[in-house]
């Protein structure tokens, strides 16, 4: 059986990913082999990852998603500040933060885990944070230059704040190949404004 490597994840305005491509061009400063930038044209906002999938268990994936939007109307999410996990000291992934309203974010990965989880895909046994991917330091990076980095970072100013309007949750084909991932959307799955009921 044919398998796909997929993700559940909300897409991005072509805005937002021209304001993390002039980000990133401002942080990178002189030689850094050790860092490995994401393509912000292939960035997304990543709700679950599923790993590989039989190609016959997407309808059903894609019904889990929609039973989990059942309901939700769009939601306004913020995206400023950049940050570091695990700390500046050791850095192993730099990203931008995202705000607004991320608890209804929550709600909703929440629901879509839950309705993953009774098809047999395993929770996710960190706490959903959401964030933008900016750049992930190789394993070669010594101590000093994973310092060095998140200095970098802590002291670099993100002056614009876009606000992004997720009225969408994409499930999304991940390809792997030599020159890094392709990314294609499966489904889409719409957030609706519920209906106003008028009493008669």
């Amino acid at each position: 059986m044919e398998q796909v490597r997929c993700f559940i994840a909300v897409e991005l305005p072509d805005e937002l990913k021209k304001g993390l491509t002039q980000l990133q061009s401002q942080l990178k400063s002189g030689e850094q082999p050790w860092v490995k930038w994401v393509d912000p044209y292939s960035t997304h906002l990543t709700l679950k990852f599923l790993g590989n999938v039989a190609v016959d268990r997407i309808g059903e994936i894609t019904g889990a998603i929609g039973e989990a939007a059942q309901g939700m109307s769009p939601l306004y999410l913020e995206v400023k500040e950049l940050g570091v996990f695990p700390n500046s000291r050791r850095v192993q992934v730099a990203w931008v933060g995202v705000s607004g309203e991320v608890d209804k974010l929550g709600h909703l990965q929440q629901r879509i885990e839950s309705n993953l989880a009774r098809l047999g895909f395993a929770p996710e046994s960190r706490p959903f944070t959401p964030h933008l991917t900016l750049a992930r330091l190789r394993d070669q990076a010594s101590p000093a230059e994973r310092q060095r980095f998140g200095e970098l970072i802590v002291s670099t100013r993100f002056e614009a704040a876009y606000t992004i309007e997720v009225d969408a949750i994409s499930l999304m084909r991940s390809q792997l190949t030599r020159e890094g991932a392709i990314y294609s959307q499966i489904s889409s799955i719409g957030l609706k404004k519920p209906l106003s009921t008028t009493s008669a």
